[in-house]
């Protein structure tokens, strides 16, 4: 047997989280290196999926396949196609740098103090999460990515409201009860949106009999199953409630702006720059694969919701006084682009959506993590609190600038590719709804550069007048991510190069071809 390289990209870290939460606690900073380690060698093995990966070859590759559940027709069915391969690279990449972002993070609150932090929980719960999201990416069997993407929710919540940011103007007793707020929040929303999809996996078994996901669109494009129409809209609608609540999508979004508020900067750039992933990728995976009538029948409304994220996120985040909020309701607004390209049911707009995933998981990353070390020198969220930090650490405020121009989509870095791509995606079919979408743009560097002015620009306020500079554990975060920012802003190439077979595999899915452009014949 050939070895299981999906198996163990998802293994790994899982027997890591073991390991790591086994440390005694004494050795909390042994935890953290065993936790580093870790993270690493299972970014050595994405990148080996990467690597043997053929953009040519088979749609679902390195696949693997063994029997689970027999009587409920239940496999354990690994597989990846271009999408995936592009987001279990995006995870195992963003990992380290979280890891390295959140090294103090989790550290006793007082030295000698029995009210502390278990350190090797919380970096034991990353890897988990980390697991969980990479079996994801993985399953094609609709039961075995069922598990892990309601599993992963355990995880989340205890790095939520055991381990949030320390810094709250209303002191210790008011931000524990904001963290349980918004982690019981960030569970309940999601939980409801998985029952839903329960009811919907089940209702598929009942109609085809299997959970392949490869089966079931096999046996649906050669016409041997057929679902009556009613009955396919049905389950669609099950399967992207809960992928857009993970998403998040207007109006099932709210649970977002509160997680990352509450959150380390660490755990909010696993929340939007990862964990959300899973939601759109399966909208891609699985909506459109199993259900591509019910996606068409759909896609006027999802198109209308996509674009009331993309505005509604982008003005909410023009008025927010929390950078972490303001990072919350801008990733609301491009997590709507997002969707859009996707349900554009052009070329263009869902390998721009794919590409955007991708570039969407660095550039926030990027600006969440320096804005977290902004936020960890001052002890403070609200951006009134700051003021001329460009004059004492010009570092951190050059690599938040660069992280800010990303995300307002800067032409030469990477988001602007993936933007572009989707607005012209859609604008061939759906001119309308391209032309309204390009106001999230012009609010997008309103929100940026105001954010930039009012932290890091003029006069200099006493409290920040001592502030360091980056350090060098930062600068090996942010600096990465950066370089990456530019290289895949001015060449994409590569990312696209292994998206593109899968969306044109996801385009016959759903029997769709790309419009023809209407050009003037030459007189």
């Amino acid at each position: 047997m050939s070895f299981p390289l999906l198996t163990a990209t998802a293994a790994l870290p899982a027997l890591g989280a073991v390991a790591t939460a086994a440390v005694p606690a004494a050795r909390r900073t042994a935890a953290k290196w065993l936790a580093l380690v870790v993270s690493l060698a299972t970014l050595a093995l994405a990148i080996t999926v990467l690597i043997r990966f053929d953009p040519g070859g088979d749609r679902y590759q390195l696949t693997e396949s063994h029997a689970w559940i027999a009587d409920f027709g239940v496999r354990y069915e690994l597989g990846v196609d271009g999408i995936a391969v592009a987001l279990l690279a995006l995870t195992a990449l963003l990992i380290p740098f979280i890891i390295l972002a959140g090294w103090n993070d989790a550290d006793p609150l007082e030295t000698g103090s029995r009210r502390w932090r278990p350190t090797q929980g919380f970096f034991a719960l990353i890897l988990a999460v980390e697991a969980m999201v990479v079996i994801s990416f993985e399953a094609t069997d609709v039961f075995l990515f069922y598990i892990f993407f309601e599993a992963m929710l355990i995880p989340m919540y205890f790095l939520i409201g055991g381990f949030g940011d320390r810094a709250h103007e209303h002191g210790e007793a008011a931000a524990s009860t904001q963290r349980s707020y918004a982690a019981v929040k960030f569970l309940l929303y999601n939980l409801v949106g998985g029952l839903i999809m329960l009811a919907a996996v089940i209702g598929l078994y009942v109609v085809a009999g299997n959970f392949s996901l490869q089966e079931i669109a096999q046996a649906r494009a050669n016409g041997s199953l057929h679902m009556v129409t009613g009955t396919e809209r049905w389950l669609f609608l099950g399967f992207f409630f809960a992928f857009a609540v993970k998403a998040p999508l207007w109006p099932l979004h709210t649970w977002l702006p509160n997680a990352m508020q509450e959150s380390t900067a660490p755990v909010a750039v696993l929340i939007t720059a990862v964990v959300d992933k899973v939601g759109t990728f399966a909208m891609l995976r699985f909506c459109l694969q199993l259900f591509p009538e019910a996606s068409k029948w759909a896609t006027p409304v999802i198109l209308v919701l996509a674009l009331i994220s993309i505005v509604y996120g982008a003005l909410l985040a023009v008025g927010q006084r929390d950078i972490k909020r303001l990072v919350a309701y801008a990733s609301i607004s491009h997590f709507g682009f997002i969707v859009m390209g996707i349900f554009a049911m052009t070329s263009q707009g869902q390998s721009g959506a794919t590409l955007y995933m991708v570039n969407h998981g660095i550039s926030t990353a990027a600006l969440m993590l320096v804005a977290g070390f902004l936020i960890s020198r001052r002890g403070s969220r609200l951006i009134a609190d700051y003021g001329g930090v460009q004059k004492v650490a010009p570092v951190l405020a050059g690599t938040f600038l660069i992280g800010g121009l990303a995300t307002l989509s800067l032409p030469g870095l990477a988001p602007f590719v993936s933007e572009f791509l989707v607005l012209v995606g859609t604008f061939t079919r759906y001119p309308v709804i391209g032309v309204i979408a390009t106001f999230g743009i012009v609010l997008a560097a309103l929100y940026t550069l105001v954010l930039y002015q009012r932290t890091m620009t003029g006069p200099v306020k006493p409290e920040v007048s001592a502030m360091p500079d980056l350090r060098v554990r930062e600068l090996v975060v942010v600096g990465p991510l950066i370089v990456l920012l530019i290289l895949l802003g001015v060449y994409p190439k590569p990312v696209t190069d292994i998206v593109d077979p899968a969306v044109r595999q996801t385009m016959s899915d759903v029997h769709t071809t790309d419009p023809k452009p209407e050009v003037e014949a030459a007189k």
